[in-house]
């Protein structure tokens, strides 16, 4: 009785398992295919009219406005968010450039971008990715290429916009408020007589 128990909780778990997707790590497409072609709902990292996921071994480091900076293993991530179209809906216009180390326009579930990888002097090369109405560049050694677009992957595909914060946001009223001007050394009233009184 208890071997029968053993077998059909095995193959139960056989049965119902998790499913592994590996990544093969060597093959800049197929990183980035497997990646975006995922759904991905997981955040850790909220901004104003957006959230992100922030993959493990990368570090947020700061904001200014909808621009983010993250850092691994040596490389800066520049983030920046493109509020403006998402907003709008506008597309992206990219050709691809053969003369690039690599360049390919992505087109995934409705969402377009590109990634286009430049060499530049030092043996560094300029990697800009853009999806989701986003875009990230890093200036990054050889070696790391894939771990930077795998990493880059994650965080575009994960993107999540709030639609009325930003409408909100580009309200031309957003920031303007009601003020009265403050003169510090004047006063409203009468100045010169702050005492009054009667001689006799």
């Amino acid at each position: 009785m208890k071997k029968k128990g053993i077998i059909l909780c095995l193959l139960l778990v056989m049965l119902t398992g998790c499913t592994i997707v590996r990544i093969d790590t060597t093959s800049i497409d197929n990183i980035v295919d497997v990646v975006l072609s995922k759904n991905n709902t997981l955040y850790n990292r909220v901004g104003i009219g957006y959230k992100y996921y922030v993959p493990r071994g990368v570090t947020y480091i700061d904001s200014s406005g909808s621009n983010d900076r993250l850092y691994s293993n040596g490389v800066y991530y520049y983030l920046y968010l493109d509020e403006i179209n998402y907003y709008y809906k506008n597309s992206i216009k990219f050709k691809t450039d053969s003369s690039k180390y690599y360049s390919k326009k992505i087109r995934n579930d409705g969402n377009i971008g590109y990634l286009e990888i430049t060499e530049k002097k030092d043996d560094l090369y300029l990697i800009e990715f853009v999806y989701n109405y986003a875009k990230i560049e890093a200036l990054v050694p050889k070696d790391e290429i894939e771990t930077t677009v795998l990493n880059s992957s994650y965080i575009l595909s994960t993107i999540k916009y709030n639609h009325n914060i930003i409408k909100l946001s580009l309200d031309d009223d957003f920031l303007n408020t009601k003020e009265d001007k403050y003169e510090e050394f004047t006063s409203k009233g009468q100045s010169d007589n702050f005492l009054k009184y009667e001689e006799k």
